[in-house]
């Protein structure tokens, strides 16, 4: 759960609301092949359940009245790296920003593999 105080009260929204909105931005952009599991938790939950889950590579937290988004994910193969890092970053910010009105102080993109087509 994401808490921002602000002068009209407190927003509070849900982890699993920001894993949606960024995995659909993220996913839509061109050369994306997927989520990477970050963590012991993402790992054993996907290995005991055996499904894929929207939080995949995906950590959103809060500093001050700004949110700092951590993803994990796979290109394909031969894609440029470089700009396919920068359309992500540019994507989940203005997603994010538009659709819940709070800023993005950072956006971090780890490229953990990549996936032929």
């Amino acid at each position: 759960m994401i808490t921002l105080e602000n002068h009209l009260g407190t927003i509070e929204i849900s982890q699993e609301y920001f894993s949606n909105l960024i995995g659909h931005a993220v996913s839509s952009c061109y050369g994306v092949a997927g989520m990477v599991k970050t963590g012991a938790k993402q790992g054993i939950r996907s290995l005991l359940f055996r499904r894929t889950y929207a939080d995949e590579g995906i950590q959103v937290r809060s500093e001050g009245e700004s949110l700092v988004v951590d993803l994990h994910i796979a290109v394909i193969y031969g894609m440029n790296i470089s700009e396919i890092s920068k359309s992500i970053v540019n994507k989940v910010r203005y997603t994010v920003e538009s659709v819940t009105g709070l800023s993005v102080k950072k956006v971090n993109v780890f490229v953990d593999g990549m996936k032929t087509e």
